[in-house]
C-alpha cells in the first residue's frame, strides 16, 4: 500500500470516530432532555394521584360514660381537623349501648369499658370491625373533700353506718367492682345500685352516699367535687378499654379515621393526662 493510501484511510478512520463519538454525545443529550427526573416525575405522578376523599357529614360515636370528659375533647379536635364532620357522642352504661347497637340504633363507632360489651356486638351479625384496646382503668374508692368517714380501706365500705353506691353489676365499673370486692374479700351492700360509673360518682358529689367505687379518671375528672382513695385489691380488676369502627354505620369514612384518631400517639397523651392507663 501507497504512503497516500495509508494517509486517505488514517483520514477516514479519524473522521469516523469522531463521527460516532458526535452520534453518541447527540443521543446521551437527547434521552437526558427527553426523560424527566425522578424528582419531576414524582411531581407528575403527584399531580395526576386522585385526592383522598374528604370526610364529611355526621359522625355518630357510642362510647363509656367514664369516657365522657376525654372524648368530649377528641370530638372537638377531630371536628377542626376536619370541618365537613359532625361528631354526636351517646354516652352512657356500656351494657346499654351494646344492646342499642345489636337492636339497631344508628352508631358509627362504639367504645367500650369491657371487652366483654364489646364482644356483643362483635359477635352480633358482624356489627364491628375488629375492635382495638387504647386504655385501660381501674377503681378508686371516691368520697367528697375532707372524707368526713375517714375512709381508707375497702373493708370500711362493709360497715352498716357507711352508705355506698355501686354500679350495677351488668355494667363494666360494676362488674370491675364485684372483682375487687371479692378480691378483698370483703361483702358490701350498697344502698343503690347505678346504671353507669358516672350515676354513681354523683351520688357522692351530691352527699347522697358516703362513697362510691368508681374509676380513677372519673375522681379526676370531677376536678375536686370529689377525692379518691386508692386500694391494693383494684389492680385485680383493671379495665380494658376497645374501640372499632361499626360495619352498619352511615358514615365509614369518619369512623375509620375518628378510630384511627383515638388510637394515635396525641391521643394516647391525652388518655394518660386524664388518668388512663397504657392499653
Amino acid at each position: 500500500m501507497t504512503t497516500a493510501s495509508r494517509r486517505s484511510l488514517a483520514v477516514a478512520a479519524t473522521a469516523c470516530a469522531a463521527l460516532i463519538g458526535l452520534t453518541a454525545c447527540s443521543s446521551s443529550a437527547t434521552t437526558s432532555a427527553s426523560s424527566p427526573s425522578p424528582s419531576a416525575a414524582s411531581d407528575s405522578a403527584s399531580a395526576t394521584a386522585p385526592a383522598s376523599p374528604a370526610i364529611t357529614g355526621k359522625l355518630t360515636v357510642f362510647a363509656a360514660a367514664s369516657l365522657k370528659n376525654t372524648f368530649t375533647q377528641f370530638g372537638k379536635e377531630f371536628e377542626a381537623a376536619h370541618p365537613g364532620v359532625t361528631v354526636t357522642f351517646n354516652f352512657g352504661g356500656s351494657d346499654t349501648l351494646a344492646a342499642s347497637i345489636v337492636s339497631g340504633a344508628p352508631a358509627d363507632v362504639f367504645a367500650s369499658a369491657s371487652t366483654a360489651t364489646m364482644a356483643t356486638v362483635t359477635k352480633a351479625s358482624d356489627n364491628a370491625a375488629a375492635p382495638v384496646n387504647f386504655a385501660k382503668n381501674s377503681l378508686e374508692i371516691a368520697v367528697v373533700p375532707g372524707n368526713p368517714k375517714q375512709i381508707t380501706t375497702l373493708q370500711q365500705l362493709a360497715a352498716k353506718s357507711t352508705k355506698v353506691a355501686l354500679c350495677a353489676k351488668t355494667v363494666p365499673c360494676g362488674a370491675a367492682a364485684v372483682k375487687a370486692l371479692a378480691a378483698a374479700k370483703v361483702t358490701v351492700t350498697p344502698v343503690t345500685y347505678e346504671q353507669d360509673v358516672t350515676s354513681a360518682l354523683t351520688k357522692v358529689e351530691l352527699k347522697e352516699v358516703d362513697a362510691a367505687l368508681v374509676y380513677r379518671t372519673d375522681v379526676q375528672g370531677a376536678k375536686g367535687k370529689v377525692v379518691g382513695v386508692d386500694f391494693p385489691a383494684a389492680q385485680q380488676a383493671v379495665t380494658s378499654y376497645p374501640i372499632a369502627p361499626l360495619t352498619h354505620g352511615t358514615n365509614s369514612a369518619a369512623a375509620q379515621a375518628f378510630t384511627a384518631f383515638v388510637l394515635s400517639a396525641p391521643a394516647a397523651q391525652e388518655l394518660a393526662a386524664a388518668g388512663f392507663q397504657a392499653p
